[in-house]
């Protein structure tokens, strides 16, 4: 194999960089898993990839090639070099011994590199030609992500909840996490996205809903409308903005979340959300810094929000909501109500109460047949 020779814009090598090189995992015992690869086959492309065996993520970007090869070298290596070259060309080249010298094409500044041969580099898995394939809105998938990528339990020994779960049926894509404290549940209507009838369900580690949530976002300031995703085996494959993302997808079953959802609240209120989340803040300084744990109360034409703490005293908030009905007092992890309520864009939000030991719902007005979101927030004592 010839030795790699290119020259590759900064600008474009970066962007590359900055999408991939969180994928490797630096403390592998195994080296080529902390590196990325660069390759080339001939053509005016660059080939830049990495993966942790779990996730692997593929991107190409133009360059002049005067000699075509590959080389692993460390990613946090060369995306700090890439980063600190002035603006225009990269000159990238590999000697003997797998030593990569990066220079500013003009400029005297170069850097060194040692790395690996490209073909010591893992092989990355490739979507199967007749897999399932769906072509889908980037928002859409942002939004289910935004909406429920919070409520992951970040226990990895609980690979169950340690993930999210993704729902294609008929024409619905459904989103559902959970920590076992709390759930999130978004469904989203568009087209006829499983026209077979089947559902087809997907378990997404947490790191990579951290990925893809990333991934979407850049693809979001480019103004690209839609990803592709396709399921070959046991991994899942999206491509979007020129990228190819690759995860092993969770092989655990994911707790039955319909039966946490309450089928339906004694008690339903509207209140303003901003407010909300400015009384829950300012109660939640003075709660126990053990438990977070703040109390709810309906009363008469306002809910009451106060702490209890022997060590930092005590604290009291209300909001004005419209209920004439019973008190109810319960007991929530202030945490858990704020994470809800920073996701959410309405005005208001409504709150649905049991009994003291029962879950709170929290749902948007704005719910529809098109989009709908719901969260539930278990009680606690406080």
């Amino acid at each position: 194999m010839s030795h790699l020779d290119i020259v590759v814009a900064k600008r474009d090598l970066e962007r590359l960089m900055d999408r991939i090189h969180q994928i490797p995992d630096k403390k592998s015992p195994v080296p080529a898993l902390a590196n990325v690869l660069l390759s080339t086959d001939g053509q005016r492309q660059l080939r830049v990839a990495a993966t942790d065996l779990y996730r692997a993520m593929t991107g190409t970007c133009e360059c002049e090639v005067a000699a075509s090869g590959s080389i692993a070298v460390p990613a946090k290596d060369l995306y700090e070099r890439v980063k600190a070259m002035p603006d225009g060309p990269i000159q990238i080249t590999v000697g003997e011994g797998s030593k990569a010298t990066v220079k500013a094409v003009g400029h005297a500044r170069r850097y060194s590199l040692h790395g690996l041969p490209g073909h010591d580099f893992p092989m990355l898995p490739k979507p199967a030609p007749d897999g399932n394939r769906w072509t889908i809105p980037v928002d859409m998938l942002a939004l289910l992500m935004t909406r429920t990528h919070f409520s992951i339990s970040t226990d990895e020994t609980r690979a169950h909840v340690n993930s999210m779960l993704l729902e294609i049926r008929g024409n619905r894509m459904v989103a559902v996490s959970t920590d076992g404290h709390r759930l999130s549940k978004m469904d989203v209507r568009h087209g006829d996205l499983a026209a077979d009838g089947v559902c087809r369900t997907f378990l997404f580690p947490l790191r990579a809903v951290s990925d893809l949530r990333r991934l979407l976002d850049q693809a979001r300031s480019e103004k690209v409308p839609t990803f592709t995703l396709e399921q070959s085996g046991p991994c899942a494959f999206i491509t979007v903005a020129g990228m190819q993302f690759s995860v092993k997808l969770v092989d655990a079953t994911f707790p039955p979340f319909a039966q946490v959802i309450p089928a339906s609240v004694a008690t339903k209120v509207r209140v303003p959300r901003l407010a909300l989340i400015d009384a829950v803040k300012a109660i939640q300084i003075a709660a126990s810094d053990r438990t977070g744990g703040i109390k709810l109360t309906l009363v008469k034409g306002a809910l009451r929000i106060t702490s209890e703490s022997p060590e930092s005293g005590n604290a009291f908030d209300e909001v004005p909501v419209d209920h004439a009905g019973a008190e109810i007092t319960i007991g929530f992890n202030a945490k858990y109500l704020l994470d809800v309520l920073s996701i959410l864009l309405d005005d208001e939000v409504e709150l649905g109460f049991g009994g003291e030991l029962d879950p709170m719902m929290i749902t948007p007005p704005s719910n529809d047949d098109t989009a709908n979101y719901t969260a539930v927030v278990m009680p606690m004592r406080c």
